[in-house]
């Protein structure tokens, strides 16, 4: 399911040709057709199905962004709410409309559990920010980064406690539609999570970093389902991350901007064109267009538009820089200073609980007794 994955399409079979793993079966030869059908020919009887199927004019919803590569293949970008049921049904309507050869989702390798798992299980899941997620979030990313991430699953959490609604519906609902659609792709078109929060808290200098976390901690604005939908037009995660990293151009850059250079030229790879199976060697070779559907917040769409036609470079988004000698004696001050902080509150507490003790009058009544049994010189 990696989204660099861009072989040609292959030979029918009697599993879907989808790299999103849907169960629904491709049958090899179609019913009341001869046995003897070749895989090449039973290829071109699917396809024309799938043609058939693609509406020439689809009627697309309001929220879907048509984009044409120069080879002439089509990309619909459907921009969604990640709350949002109506993001759901556009999701649906685009991919059974067009009928596409490749579905790309706003996801990465370290997100996509959310697709298999049911929605009860998702919503207990993103309610819960235990101990043992924080540790796996610093394992994986480091300290600073690891508690970015934490702080961006609370403000995650206080939208589904809010709506009772589990994140990346729209995510399962391509997913489970793509693996309709005979011959489908499924990528993953996001850059890793962990290179985003690296070089998220890279780009703040200590004292923003902090300022950051302090108004993470305390988002607790109501939130109900009208918000969301009235939100259709820039996602409401995005768009409460938007007004709180407001002051820190540099963090909006690695956590929007950089990602729209991203997901775009992740969709320009999924939007090549195809090459048709050949019944020989000798037969020529023949590509067609590829149809691509996109799903991704609709915070992202203009920065993809803007993006479409600009030579991209993510190598230069992909790297972590090194942190500054200011940030590393920040740090160290700072773990310095907690430190001396615990050391003397845990002295203060040591004190104050072994005052308590002694003004106990049992405590008094066995001192006096063992100063008397203490022979005196």
């Amino acid at each position: 399911m990696e989204g660099q994955d861009k072989q040609p399409l292959r030979e029918a079979s009697t599993e879907p040709i989808v790299t999103s793993g849907g169960s629904e079966v491709v049958p090899r030869v179609l019913p009341g057709e001869p046995q003897n059908l070749s895989d090449v020919d039973a290829f071109h009887l699917l396809l024309e199905m799938k043609l058939k199927r693609r509406q020439e004019r689809p009627n697309l919803p309001r929220t879907v962004t048509e984009l044409v590569a120069e080879d002439g293949s089509r990309v619909y970008v459907v921009g969604t709410a990640h709350f949002s049921d109506d993001s759901k049904k556009d999701v649906a309507k685009t991919i059974r409309e067009v009928q596409p050869d490749v579905v790309v989702v706003e996801l990465c390798q370290y997100r996509v559990s959310m697709l298999k798992m049911d929605e009860r299980t998702l919503l207990r899941e993103a309610k819960e920010i235990s101990l043992e997620k924080l540790q796996q979030a610093v394992r994986q990313n480091g300290v600073m980064s690891g508690l970015m991430q934490m702080l961006l699953l609370k403000v995650s959490a206080h939208i589904t406690e809010q709506l009772g609604m589990a994140p990346g519906g729209e995510f399962r609902e391509a997913f489970k539609e793509a693996s309709k659609v005979p011959f489908c792709k499924f990528h993953l078109g996001d850059r890793p999570i962990p290179v985003t929060f690296k070089r998220a808290i890279a780009a703040l200098s200590f004292w923003q970093k902090i300022k950051l976390a302090w108004g993470l901690c305390f988002l607790s604005d109501p939130i109900s389902k009208d918000d969301v939908e009235r939100c259709k037009q820039k996602d409401l995660l995005e768009q409460m991350m938007a007004e709180m990293i407001g002051e820190f151009p540099d963090l909006h850059r690695t956590i929007v901007s950089e990602r729209d250079i991203y997901l775009t030229y992740m969709l320009r790879q999924a939007a090549r064109r195809l090459e048709l199976p050949r019944a020989s060697d000798a037969e020529p070779r023949k590509c067609v267009p590829s149809v691509v559907v996109g799903v991704v917040g609709m915070g992202h769409v203009p920065g993809i538009e803007k993006n479409w036609t600009t030579d991209l470079n993510i190598q230069e988004i992909m790297t972590v820089p090194p942190p500054s000698v200011c940030g590393r004696v920040s740090w160290l001050a700072a773990k310095a200073a907690f430190l001396g902080l615990l050391g003397y509150g845990l002295y203060w507490m040591g004190r104050r609980a072994s005052s308590l003790v002694l003004s106990l009058p049992a405590a008094q009544y066995c001192l006096q007794r063992a100063s008397e049994a203490w022979p005196h010189k």
